[in-house]
């Protein structure tokens, strides 16, 4: 956290000597320790004002009114400028209950600020992802404090940045007034505000709830999404999608781009991150789908032995993932053969495949397709354990002719109840 307000000095002649050639000369030539600590310290204060005067202006964070004016969204580095874009938001919108932070740090005194109007308008503070450094300035003041499942709070001691990149490390008593302010423990302050400038520690949730700097760890279902806070264009919705799904690089870019207006669409309409997700993947699994459903029976059939490995390598730890590869869930046989490295042919291969094979046939999307975007339900509902799946899979890859192609297909991409119970073993 570096700190905007660098030490400056009076006396001239150290100024000139710390900044200039001679400056290690003056340091090393120096008899007196307390000359030796001045010239230091003009070193130190020279180079925080030239860092500061002649570094790039680093852009602050985005700040933005969340779905429905519930809440503020504050995602980037706490720079000059963001308590205040805050303040103007809350002035103008006075229902906002929470604010969400996802930041790596930034200014002392932004982070100061920030945390003070969190304090004067009761506001709930929610991590989903990361508060570092002066961001837990912020955050700790909330009213409740919530961590989501996957996020993290980092703690380290204050600086201020040199002109080389130095931190020099600075008095941490704002720091610590805060925390304390707050209700932090006393020891988790002094072990937070010990720890390297350049370094950083990141507590488990059951420490920092003791601790007192988290109220509750939240899943992903408990509040709006926050996934596209700093950038909700629809070029990073893409990019999400991606990064979620790295199975659709291989998909039509087309339906990539419905993927990520759908979720784009939800994150403004505060649809929660677990069910973006969720439907995320319902969409991509059910294109995918589409896509095998035109392909050739030699590519369904590798669909099947690569489906019937990550059903296998899934049987032991997870039922329920299981039964949803039986059921069609691409994604989920995608996730588990990446997971496993089993020697099968790639998921990736095939789906590619399986779109040139579409491209060459040009068939137009049926209404079959439209309701196969739907997501898949039933199977969960069905009542058959893994083990039958498994067999029944094993079953009907070991037929051949025509018959044996379509049984794979009804049990694999047909999405209709009846079609998946009729090939099951009981």
């Amino acid at each position: 956290m570096p700190n905007d307000k660098p030490r400056r000095f009076a006396t001239q002649f150290a100024t000139t000597c710390a900044v200039s050639a001679l400056g290690v000369a003056c340091l090393v030539g120096a008899v007196s320790a307390d000359t030796r600590t001045a010239v230091r310290m003009a070193f130190v204060g020279a180079s925080t004002d030239l860092a500061q005067r002649f570094a790039p202006e680093e852009a602050g964070a985005r700040v933005v009114l969340g779905p429905g004016g519930a809440d503020v969204r504050v995602a980037g580095d706490l720079m000059d400028g963001v308590a205040l874009q805050v303040a103007n938001l809350l002035a103008a919108h006075p229902n906002v209950r929470r604010i969400h932070l996802t930041s790596g740090g930034g200014l002392v005194e932004e982070g100061l600020a920030l945390g003070a109007l969190i304090a004067a308008h009761q506001l709930d503070t929610y991590v989903p992802d990361e508060c570092a450094s002066a961001c837990t300035l912020a955050f700790v003041r909330g009213r409740g404090r919530y961590l989501g499942a996957s996020g993290r709070l980092g703690f380290h001691a204050p600086y201020e940045a040199g002109l080389f990149g130095q931190a020099f490390p600075i008095d941490a008593a704002p720091e610590r007034a805060a925390y304390r302010a707050a209700g932090l423990a006393a020891d988790f302050t002094a072990e937070a505000l010990a720890v390297a400038s350049d370094d950083i520690w990141m507590p488990d949730a059951d420490r920092l709830i003791r601790a007192g700097a988290v109220t509750e760890v939240v899943e992903t279902d408990r509040f709006p999404d926050s996934t596209l806070d700093d950038d909700d264009s629809p070029l990073a919705a893409r990019a999400q999608v991606l990064r979620n799904l790295p199975i659709l690089a291989q998909a039509e870019p087309g339906a990539i781009d419905r993927i990520a207006a759908w979720y784009r669409d939800g994150y403004h309409d505060g649809r929660s991150e677990a069910d973006a997700l969720g439907g995320m993947r319902a969409h991509a699994s059910a294109h995918l789908r589409g896509l095998f459903r035109r392909a050739d029976d030699a590519t369904v059939r590798a669909l099947g032995h690569a489906t019937l490995t990550a059903m296998r390598a899934a049987q032991a730890s997870d039922d329920s993932t299981c039964e949803a590869m039986a059921g069609g869930d691409l994604v989920a046989i995608e996730e588990a053969l990446r997971q496993a490295h089993h020697p099968v042919p790639s998921l990736a291969a095939l789906v590619a495949q399986a779109l040139r094979q579409a491209t060459a046939a040009r068939e137009p999307t049926t209404a079959a397709d439209a309701e196969a975007a739907r997501p898949r339900r039933h199977a969960r509902h069905l009542a058959v354990r893994c083990g039958a799946r498994i067999a029944a899979l094993r079953q009907v890859l070991e037929g051949t002719g025509p018959d044996a192609a379509a049984r794979l297909r009804a049990l694999l991409l047909d999405d209709t109840p009846h079609a998946v119970a009729a090939v099951a073993v009981p």
